[in-house]
């Protein structure tokens, strides 16, 4: 195994474990920090990526969990950690992206690591250092206003700048087109200068290319997914999964706005329920058995159709969470997990899940801890194939709040052949 990564949420795993998957390479994803049996099952791929629940927890937690992680890839041979965090650099300024970075320098003993959180496919650039979000400064984007990690300032140096020990370095657009080897010059003078984390502008795919080219020798590169799609390619097709045959769910815990659309189109063609919040707060136990009641009852009408269950469709479900508040999200998880439990118990195989928080509790809840990588539905979301604590397969989607194309719940099956 030649490359490594721990990434800082299950979707994010899922979406990096994609962007090397159609580089032709074998990716498994291990979810949770590894236990030393998990190395035995590693021989036949090409890349792993760890998934932890690690981007809102303390700091010092997340150091813990992601140096235990990165221990296990360099002890199974990896020549190269990869610290995957959101393309949009979800953080505060007591972390957890900057801490976790320091630890792995130390770590893996490099002079200096890349900071690239750009995903130009997704729509996230740097150009001068700065974050952008399609065309909005990372700042004024929704971002600005999310529930744990309010992004209110797009300078990724600075950002950075408040978690790390270390001075943020910059490399920009125009030495990154001057080429490989002016980057790797670049950030050597920025090592020099102390300038141990160095965050790099790039605004499409090619430069994505020329940053992996650079840094191809480092022991240490962080960044979004979009660096994975500058690694060689193996030359051997894309990875496919196979269908499992059983019925089809979709679990929406997102309250993006790029979820809402999606559900909004999906309630157009696909039977679907949304989670009350009022009776989940009263009796969550009756109000999962309501939701599982209702699924069954849809697939004995409608064998092999998908049907939704979600929590957010529109501004008026976002403002009733809001309303509520407290641990609303929490206990929105919490239901979800139980749902894709129970759903899978009474038949269930074929899951998409929206929302990191969301996919990680169903994840959990069905005791699965590895994931193969299929064929990708669109930048950052792929099928992928796991065995729950049951011992049965499924198939899954796991979808960040932000990802996939509008129709993703109507259409994204139709690449599971």
């Amino acid at each position: 195994m030649k490359r490594g990564a721990i990434a800082d949420d299950f979707t994010g795993a899922t979406d990096l474990a994609g962007n090397w998957q159609v580089r032709g390479l074998r990716t498994s994803v291990l979810l949770g920090v590894p236990e030393a049996g998990d190395a035995q099952d590693l021989d036949d791929v090409d890349a792993v990526v760890i998934a932890l629940k690690s981007r809102s927890i303390p700091a010092s937690e997340a150091v813990d969990q992601t140096v235990a992680s990165a221990q296990f890839l360099l002890d199974t041979g990896c020549e190269q950690l990869y610290e995957k965090y959101a393309s949009t650099f979800d953080s505060t300024a007591a972390g957890n992206i900057g801490p976790v970075a320091d630890a792995l320098l130390e770590l893996t003993g490099a002079d200096r690591a890349v900071v690239v959180p750009a995903f130009p496919d997704n729509g996230r650039t740097v150009y001068q250092g700065h974050l952008f979000v399609g065309s909005q400064p990372l700042d004024e984007s929704p971002m600005c206003d999310h529930p744990l990690n309010p992004m209110r300032d797009s300078s990724v140096v600075r950002l950075l700048g408040a978690q790390t020990r270390h001075t943020v370095g910059h490399v920009p657009l125009q030495v990154v087109r001057r080429g490989a080897e002016a980057i790797r010059l670049e950030l050597d003078r920025c090592a020099t200068n102390g300038g141990r984390l160095v965050v790099v502008d790039a605004v499409d795919n090619e430069d994505l290319v020329t940053i992996a080219l650079a840094t191809a020798q480092d022991r240490l590169v962080t960044g979004g997914s979009g660096l994975a799609l500058g690694a060689p390619s193996s030359g051997r097709p894309a990875p496919q999964v196979s269908v499992i045959p059983g019925e089809r769910v979709v679990l929406s815990g997102s309250a993006s706005e790029a979820t809402r659309r999606q559900v909004t189109l999906a309630k157009e063609h696909l039977a679907h329920q949304r989670i009350d919040l009022h009776r989940l707060r009263e009796d969550s136990s009756a109000e999962v058995c309501r939701l599982v009641a209702w699924v069954r009852e849809q697939w004995v009408a409608h064998p092999q159709a998908p049907v939704l269950v979600y929590s957010v469709g529109d501004q008026d479900d976002l403002q009733l969470g809001r309303t509520l508040g407290g641990p609303v999200s929490a206990e929105v998880e919490q239901a979800m997990a139980r749902l894709a439990l129970e759903l899978s118990e009474a038949g269930a195989t074929q899951f998409m899940v929206a929302g990191g928080e969301t996919s990680g509790a169903a994840l959990e809840a069905l005791g699965v801890r590895r994931l193969d990588v299929g064929q990708q539905i669109s930048p950052g979301v792929s099928w992928l194939t796991g065995r729950t604590a049951a011992g049965r397969q499924h198939n899954f989607v796991l979808k960040s709040g932000n990802f996939g194309p509008e129709d993703l719940f109507v259409c994204g099956w139709d690449l599971l052949t």
